[in-house]
């Protein structure tokens, strides 16, 4: 296993921590969003700032970054869009009445959800409410879409899941703005969801420490995934795999067919915060302000990265770079090459191929793990 090393690149301009980090679909640009009320557009070719988002009257809870435009939602209960090449706020969408917690841009629609009990969907062009889901009984934390060619047959418009501190997951009509399905069976707060689209199934994750699977069209709780010890504070789903990061300082890998454990990934000294996979690399950030990477196949810890203060609040790899995002208020670059390659079945490929190169920041590379 590799120590830590040094970051490539410590990008420290926010005065307060980061909440979300979003990296644009075509790789080339990430969007950071902080406590300090603003967010910032960066390289990824190099790491520089190349635009400071400012209007929010509040702390910044999450961002989504599109190739031609930048979304961000706040505490001051508005989400703004803006120019990624001019830093300027194109609109500003305004209609709930308490914290925006998540923003979801999909199928050319924006989706939102808030402590007000509500979720939204939003006019692109008026930046005005076109449909709200109303319903739930406590703050709406979490948000996934899916207008898969099944769901369009049935239901124009797509379908809407989200995620409450009431304890269920709701399946709701965009078109109509009403609730298909509530799916009930937590006993805490519902803290992550992931969409498996093509099977029709959604994975959530609770306080009450259960990852549950449910069929989306019947609302029917499909099977329990029981392990851990804390709540479940991430999910990833990845070649029908579900991944899990709990406060029990563990990540655990299931099968999403069968609910089987088949791994657990340990080392942590805190809650597991964020989770990304990447090329058969399994990539968490941690209360204990640490970023792991670990052989998905296998289990092993490959690589610590040390350097942040407290606790990594998001994270995203790109290229032959790791980008971790802290509440400490800095953005860290690190070198992820030299990792072994994954112990998969799949036909061989080498790291070159599996990295693409559109990353340009020079550096030595970290000792090898």
């Amino acid at each position: 296993m590799g120590g830590g090393g040094s970051a490539l690149r410590v990008c420290a301009d926010h005065r307060g921590g980061i909440n979300w980090l979003s990296l644009s679909p075509d790789g080339q640009r990430l969007l950071t969003g902080s406590e300090d009320g603003t967010a910032r557009l960066w390289s990824t070719a190099d790491g520089t700032c190349c635009a400071l988002l400012q209007g929010h009257e509040s702390y910044v809870t999450f961002c989504q970054l599109e190739d031609e435009a930048a979304f961000t939602c706040s505490a001051d209960c508005t989400i703004r869009k803006w120019d990624v090449l001019t830093g300027q706020c194109l609109q500003v969408f305004r209609g709930h009445t308490s914290i925006v917690n998540r923003i979801l841009v999909a199928d050319n629609q924006l989706f939102s959800s808030s402590y007000d009990r509500t979720a939204c969907a939003w006019s692109m062009d008026r930046g005005q409410v076109a449909q709200e889901f109303r319903g739930h009984r406590n703050c709406v934390l979490t948000l996934a879409y899916t207008g898969a060619p099944w769901v369009e047959e049935a239901m124009a418009g797509g379908l809407l899941v989200t995620g409450s501190t009431d304890g269920t997951a709701k399946v709701w009509q965009v078109a109509s703005g009403c609730c298909h399905q509530t799916l009930r069976g937590h006993t805490g707060a519902v803290l992550c969801l992931v969409l498996d689209a093509p099977g029709r199934t959604a994975f959530t994750g609770s306080t009450d420490a259960t990852v549950r699977a449910w069929d989306i069209l019947s609302g029917q709780q499909l099977r329990v995934f029981r392990e851990h010890q804390g709540s479940v504070i991430c999910l990833e789903l990845v070649n029908r795999h579900v991944y899990s990061g709990s406060a029990d300082r563990t990540v655990k890998c299931w099968l999403a067919d069968t609910g089987e454990r088949v791994r657990t990934f340990t080392a942590h000294r805190h809650s597991v915060s964020a989770l990304k996979y990447h090329a058969g690399t399994l990539f968490t950030g941690s209360g204990d302000a640490r970023a792991r990477a670990f052989d998905a196949q296998s289990g092993a810890l490959r690589r610590v990265f040390r350097g942040h203060a407290f606790v990594i609040n998001c994270i995203q790899v790109h290229g032959q770079v790791l980008y971790t995002a802290s509440h400490d208020g800095a953005l860290r670059l690190w070198d992820v090459r030299g990792l072994p390659p994954p112990r998969a079945a799949a036909p061989k490929r080498s790291l070159s191929r599996l990295f693409s190169n559109k990353v340009g920041c020079a550096a030595a590379p970290l000792p090898p793990a």
